[in-house]
């Protein structure tokens, strides 16, 4: 009698933040391990997180929940203002107070991580960020600190900036190639975009798989990655709380030496600017988590967990309180 293999993730669970319901799942494997919640980047879904990642995370200690911002994934996705602007580069030349340029704000954003974390039971976590999920979990751990064990960003921007001051940190040549970047709103099409974003966002100094590229991106077609209304309106989320400097939850920064999209001065400032802060840079790494990096970045958060520990609040010795 044969028997079907457990699955790797549990059900999507949907939290709820206001009008918004927040599309989660954890992974099975280390579920009685530290909470570990993973915040995701612009327009791109849960899934894009590796899966050979997170089993090494939850290898680490760690047990493991990721999360679809809003206006990603299955999570809800919010109407345009009448003012939104209609791709991510206007949504960053965009100026004002960003009042209009959104349905909702970046401290909205940074809630719905909380409101995951309330539904997985999680009285504090470990939070990750990758791209636009890093400035994401800067403001969690700014506006809850309390429910922040420690802080890692991932190939981030200041969470403090947004609009004309966050263009210094964005290699806009990039961007204009994916605003360029033009699919038939089909399956198809939405493979094919994934494939290209995945080469856009690859290191040059490795050879692009693509082969696996478009493996991926069909377990995984994400329309998501070429909705610019959609990505406009996240990157038009604009942060009206204190700056960076006032986080207070042990940070480690990390970002790629090659990324072709968000320049290395945006990892070296976010590490200047947070007291405490910790800088690594990874080589041979562009905007993206690729396999050989794996086994580091692991690493890295468990021992960046580990040195944490005495300070973390409401943590036992062994900082497996839930």
């Amino acid at each position: 009698m044969s028997t079907s293999p457990a699955p790797l993730w549990g059900p999507t669970r949907f939290a709820e933040n206001g009008p918004v319901r927040v599309a989660f799942d954890a992974l099975a494997e280390g579920a009685d391990g530290e909470p570990l919640l993973i915040a995701t980047g612009l327009g791109a879904n849960r899934h894009w997180v590796p899966d050979g990642l997170c089993r090494m995370l939850a290898a680490e200690g760690f047990a493991v929940a990721r999360y679809d911002q809003r206006d990603g994934g299955e999570s809800t996705h919010l109407p345009p203002s009448p003012t939104a602007a209609r791709n991510p580069i206007s949504a960053l030349l965009a100026k004002g107070s960003g009042r209009g340029l959104a349905p909702y704000t970046a401290e909205d954003m940074a809630d719905d991580a909380v409101a995951v974390m309330n539904d997985l039971g999680w009285r504090s976590a470990h939070l990750v960020g990758v791209s636009l999920g890093g400035a994401v979990v800067q403001r969690v751990a700014l506006r809850h600190p309390d429910r922040v064990r420690t802080l890692t960003t991932v190939s981030a921007v200041p969470g403090d900036v947004a609009g004309l001051r966050a263009l210094r940190y964005v290699r806009l040549g990039t961007l204009a190639k994916f605003a360029r970047l033009k699919f038939p709103d089909t399956r198809e099409g939405t493979i094919e975009a994934g494939v290209a974003v995945s080469r856009l966002l690859a290191s040059p100094h490795r050879p692009f798989d693509e082969r696996a590229a478009r493996a991926a991106a069909e377990g995984n077609a994400d329309r998501g990655i070429h909705d610019q209304q959609a990505q406009s309106r996240q990157i038009g989320a604009r942060w009206h709380g204190p700056p960076i400097s006032a986080v207070a939850r042990p940070t480690l920064v990390l970002h790629g030496a090659d990324d072709p999209l968000i320049k290395l001065r945006a990892g070296r400032v976010v590490a200047a600017r947070i007291p405490g802060a910790r800088l690594l840079v990874l080589p041979d790494v562009g905007h993206e988590l690729p396999e050989p990096a794996w086994p580091v970045l692991a690493a890295e958060i468990r021992k960046h967990a580990a040195d944490s520990a005495p300070r973390t609040p409401g943590a036992t010795p062994g900082g497996r309180e839930r």
